[in-house]
C-alpha cells in the first residue's frame, strides 16, 4: 500500500510540474521554478508513504474502537504529526502556512496534529538573511534598504511563514515596521501548492475518510492574495473604514497601522511602528493597567461586528496578529482599569461573506444562543451542513455537545476551558472524525474559514480568561440579532411587516436583558478572578 502511495505521489507531482511549464506564459521562468520540485517531491513522497504505512501497520489486526486500537491510533497520529511538522519546516514557504492552518483547526483535525503544529508553527518560522532582504529591495524598489531608510535594522523583529518584519526609521524621522517577503517565495509557491495538493490527495487515496482537499483549495485561493502586500494594505484600510462607517460605537477601540504607500510594493510593506503587547501576553496586558477580560470582550466584539455586519472578515486572528495597548488619549477607566485598544496586524487573509451567507450565518448564531432547535436546523441546512449533520455542525461551531447546545439556560454555551471540557470535546472529535470530514467536505470555503477564525478566537480567549466569557455570548447574540433584524427591515417596508419585526426585536431585547441580569450575577466573581 505504501508503495502505491509513493508511486501516486511521484506521478501526481511530475504531472503538476509538467503542466505548470506547459501552460506558463514564461516557460523559461517556470522551468527555473521547477528546479525546486525534485527535492520537495522526494520529501513529500517519503512523508506520505511513511504516514500511510504507519497507519496501515499500526492498526493492522486490531479491533476498531478497542482500547488497543485507540492507543495505537493515538501513537500513529502523533508520529505522523511529527513527520508532517518536519516536512513543513524543511520545505518552508507555503508548507509553513499549511502547518499554521492545521494548528488553528482544534477539534476539526485530530488533536495530535493540532497540538504538534501549535507548539511550533506559530513561533518557529524561517528567517531570511540580510543579503536576501537587500536582494528583494533591489528588485522591488531599485535601491538598498539602507538607502531607502535613514536607519534599517538588519535583524528582524519578527518572522512569519511568508515574510519577516524589520524596524526602520524614515528620512523624516518616523519609526516604521517594514514587512519583507522571503526571497524566491513567489517563485516556489506554485510548486509548493502543487506538492501540498499531492500529499493531501495521496493520503485521501489511501484513506478515503481523510478528505482535507478543501484545505488545499483554500490555500490555493488565498496564497496569491497573501503574497500581494498591496492587497494586504488595501484590506487594512478597508477594515478600518468599515468600523468607522458600520460600527462607530467601537471604532475608536480598533486600529490598524498606517500604511506608507510610497515605501510599499507587492513584496515590501512599510507600516507605522506600533508599540503594544501581544494579545495573549496576560502579564504584559495587566502591567499596562488593562484587564484581560476587557481584552477578551473587545476581541469578541470586533470579530462579531466584522462577521455579522461588515461581511469582510480578518480570517487569521492568531495571537501574533493582534496587539493590545491602552486606548490613546482616554481618561476613562472601567473598574479602575484602562480601556484597551485592539491593533490588528497581517491583513493578507480576508474573506467576504455575500449578503445571504452573512445573514444565514448570523441567524444560525442567533438560534444557537437562543437554543432554538428549529432555527439551528434551518440555517445549518441553508449553509450546507445538510439535515443529517446539522447537530454536528452546531457542535463544531460552539464546541458543545448537542444536549448543551439546546439547553435553554443562559450559560449553556460558556466554555470553562478546564480539562474536563477539553477532554470531552477531544473524545467527541475522535468519535465523529469521519462525520466531521464529511461535514467539512460539504461546507463552502467561506464557512470553513469562519470555523478557522472561531478556533483562533477560542484559543485567544482561552489564553486570556481560561475559556469563553459569559459576556462573549451576549456580544454574539446582540451583533447577530442586529444584523438579522436590519436585513428584515430592508427586505420589506410594509407597515404591518415592520410592526411584526418590531415585536420580534422587543422579545429579543427582553431575552438580552435576561442575559444581562445573569451576567451581572456572574460579574463579581469574574472581577475577583481577574
Amino acid at each position: 500500500m505504501w508503495r502505491r502511495a509513493a508511486t501516486a505521489a511521484l506521478a501526481l507531482g511530475a504531472g503538476a510540474g509538467a503542466h505548470a511549464i506547459a501552460t506558463s506564459e514564461d516557460p523559461a521562468r517556470t522551468l527555473k521554478i521547477c528546479r525546486h520540485l525534485p527535492p520537495r517531491l522526494l520529501r513529500d513522497s517519503v512523508a506520505a508513504a511513511a504516514i500511510a504505512f504507519d497507519y496501515q501497520y499500526s492498526l493492522w489486526g486490531l479491533q476498531p474502537d478497542s482500547p488497543a486500537w485507540l492507543t495505537a491510533k493515538h501513537d500513529a497520529h502523533l508520529r505522523s504529526a511529527n513527520r508532517l511538522q518536519e516536512l513543513c519546516f524543511r520545505n518552508g514557504g507555503i508548507y509553513i502556512k499549511l502547518g499554521q492552518h492545521i494548528a488553528q483547526l482544534e477539534y476539526v483535525l485530530p488533536q495530535e496534529y493540532v497540538q504538534t503544529m501549535r507548539e511550533s508553527m506559530l513561533k518557529r518560522c524561517p528567517v531570511s538573511s540580510y543579503e536576501d532582504v537587500r536582494g528583494v529591495f533591489k528588485k522591488e524598489i531599485g535601491e538598498l534598504p539602507e538607502t531607502v531608510f535613514a536607519e534599517f535594522d538588519p535583524v528582524p523583529i519578527a518572522s512569519a511563514s511568508l515574510a519577516q518584519v524589520h524596524a526602520a526609521t524614515t528620512h523624516d524621522g518616523k519609526k516604521v515596521a517594514v514587512k519583507v517577503q522571503h526571497d524566491h517565495l513567489l517563485d516556489t509557491s506554485v510548486i509548493d501548492i502543487a506538492t501540498v495538493d499531492l500529499v493531501v490527495n495521496a493520503l485521501n487515496y489511501i484513506f478515503p475518510t481523510f478528505d482535507y482537499r478543501w484545505l488545499v483549495d483554500e490555500i490555493r485561493e488565498s496564497a496569491p492574495k497573501e503574497l500581494d502586500f498591496l492587497c494586504e494594505a488595501q484590506n487594512s484600510e478597508r477594515c478600518l473604514v468599515n468600523f468607522r462607517k458600520l460600527s462607530p460605537h467601537i471604532a475608536n477601540s480598533i486600529y490598524t497601522p498606517k500604511v506608507y504607500w510610497n515605501l510599499s510594493t507587492s513584496r515590501i510593506l512599510t507600516m507605522e511602528y506600533i508599540d503594544a503587547k501581544e494579545v495573549t501576553d496576560v502579564k504584559g496586558i495587566k502591567d499596562l493597567g488593562i484587564r484581560p477580560v476587557d481584552v477578551s470582550n473587545l476581541v469578541n466584539k470586533a470579530f462579531a461586528e466584522m462577521i455579522f455586519k461588515h461581511g469582510f472578515v480578518h480570517c487569521d486572528p492568531h495571537a501574533a496578529n493582534m496587539m493590545i495597548r491602552p486606548l490613546p488619549q482616554d481618561s476613562k477607566k472601567w473598574f479602575g482599569s484602562k480601556r484597551p485598544q485592539l491593533v490588528l496586524l497581517d491583513h493578507g487573509l480576508y474573506k467576504e461573506l455575500d449578503h445571504a451567507t452573512r445573514i444565514n450565518y448570523a441567524s444560525l448564531w442567533k438560534a444557537l444562543v437562543r437554543a432554538d432547535q428549529n432555527g439551528i436546523k434551518e440555517y445549518s441546512i441553508k449553509l450546507g451542513a445538510g439535515e443529517d449533520l446539522h447537530a454536528l455542525f452546531a457542535g463544531v461551531l460552539t464546541m458543545r455537545p448537542w444536549e448543551r447546545v439546546i439547553d435553554p439556560s443562559f450559560g449553556h454555551l460558556v466554555l470553562d476551558g478546564n480539562n474536563t471540557d477539553r477532554s470531552e470535546m477531544q473524545m467527541y472529535a475522535n468519535l465523529y472524525f469521519p462525520q466531521i470530514s464529511e461535514l467539512l467536505r460539504r461546507l463552502p470555503n467561506v464557512i470553513l474559514l469562519m470555523l478557522k477564525t472561531n478556533d483562533c478566537l477560542r484559543a485567544v480567549n482561552h489564553a486570556l480568561v481560561g475559556g469563553s466569557t459569559p459576556e462573549s455570548f451576549e456580544i454574539i447574540a446582540r451583533a447577530s440579532s442586529e444584523a438579522v433584524f436590519e436585513a428584515k427591515r430592508m427586505e420589506k417596508r410594509f407597515f404591518l411587516y415592520r410592526f411584526i419585526i418590531w415585536l420580534e426585536e422587543l422579545l429579543n431585547e427582553l431575552h438580552l436583558f435576561g442575559m444581562k441580569l445573569w451576567l451581572h450575577y456572574q460579574q463579581p466573581r469574574r472581577i475577583l478572578a481577574g
